[in-house]
């Protein structure tokens, strides 16, 4: 199954994304704007995390981020699904530096968003952003409807030194009146 959206589809990574993974997963631009260890990646290493990912995995899901001409543009996630307490962890990420700000990743949060509260039932999602990605945390907080819940300090090594750690959520009524205010998926959205 893929999630079809306004202008996103996310679907499962295949074996012909292969190539595009792999330079964003070895991108030092990319990942020092992201939360997370980060070691290089060989193709067979990208090969293999493809090939071994559990398509029907309960707890952990990834998704690569096309547009509607099929360009590759990013992934997401919805990362340790939590059941019994209805919540999990997720991402984004748009690799393509070129394809940022163009509303992407918007529409793949929201997507993913309504995925969760509407399909699978989950009344919570939270992620954590680098203090240092102020745009990750406008982005949230601002265009997905997210609220900052707290900060780690100095929480995260980057490049030298520690940086805090934002941690930001959202809930299902949250979420529904965000997608009510902002009239996200009626077509006549406020980006």
């Amino acid at each position: 199954m893929s999630i079809y959206e306004r202008i996103v589809t996310l679907r499962a990574p295949e074996i012909a994304d292969l190539a595009q993974l792999h330079a964003w997963s070895n991108s030092n631009e990319l990942w020092s704007q992201l939360v997370g260890w980060h070691f290089p990646y060989s193709t067979r290493s990208t090969e293999q995390w493809i090939r071994s990912r559990n398509d029907n995995d309960q707890i952990n899901q990834v998704f690569v981020i096309e547009t509607a001409d099929r360009e590759l543009v990013g992934t997401a996630n919805l990362v340790d699904i939590n059941w019994k307490n209805r919540g999990a962890i997720h991402g984004v990420m748009i690799g393509n530096p070129e394809a940022r700000g163009k509303g992407y990743a918007l529409d793949a949060v929201m997507a993913l968003m309504r995925y969760a509260f509407d399909e699978l039932g989950l009344e919570r999602m939270e992620s954590t952003v680098l203090s240092s990605n102020p745009r990750s945390l406008h982005f949230y907080t601002r265009k997905c409807g997210w609220t900052l819940e707290g900060t780690r300090r100095r929480a995260a090594f980057r490049q030298g030194g520690f940086v805090d750690l934002n941690m930001i959520g959202i809930v299902r009524d949250d979420y529904i009146a965000h997608a009510q205010r902002t009239r996200y998926w009626s077509g006549h959205a406020e980006e």
